[in-house]
């Protein structure tokens, strides 16, 4: 009674094992397309960064280019997920994802905005080192525009102001004042 049972058993998984490799099959050609389409968009970005942004660290352009990356391996992943025929987790994952992901967007959001101002401080043509510049309430010489704040030489002393407060509203002080 037992031999049979375990024969069953041995039928059965063979059976889902025949039944299962054409999915299994078609979701492995489509990793290698993806991964080959990935090189290639990689490739794009790297490029694109390169020549959008000359003048930034390589390490800037490098955390941009992983950001890009692991978008588009976690779309592979939810795609390859949905051609084995597991759509419920595929989609369970990608919803979880995008609530995180809000989550994450809002305890950061100050950091975020002081990053876009101090990008738009940095592109800023009138806002360089070297410069003196009223700044809410200081006003001092631009010592270092960083992305997140920028330091300020007031009276011998260094006052760091984050960029979002500074890009809202400031003015340069003329030379001749």
């Amino acid at each position: 009674m037992q031999v049979g049972v375990i024969n069953r058993a041995l039928e059965q998984l063979v059976t889902n094992v025949v039944d299962a490799l054409p999915r299994l099959i078609t979701a492995f050609v489509f990793l290698a397309i993806a991964a080959v389409g990935i090189k290639a968009i990689m490739f794009v970005v790297q490029a694109v960064l390169k020549r959008s942004l000359p003048g930034e660290s390589p390490v800037y352009r490098q955390f941009l280019s992983v950001i890009v990356l692991v978008f588009l391996w976690f779309g592979v992943a939810l795609s390859f997920l949905s051609i084995v025929g597991l759509t419920a987790i595929a989609a369970s994952l990608g919803t979880a994802t995008g609530f995180l992901a809000l989550g994450v967007s809002y305890a950061l959001s100050e950091m975020i905005k002081d990053a876009v101002a101090g990008v738009y401080l940095l592109r800023d043509p009138d806002f360089n080192p070297g410069d003196t510049v009223k700044a809410g309430d200081t006003t001092g010489e631009v010592a270092a525009i960083e992305l997140r704040k920028t330091r300020f030489r007031v009276d011998g002393d260094t006052v760091v102001r984050a960029n979002a407060a500074i890009e809202e509203r400031w003015t340069k002080v003329s030379a001749e004042s």
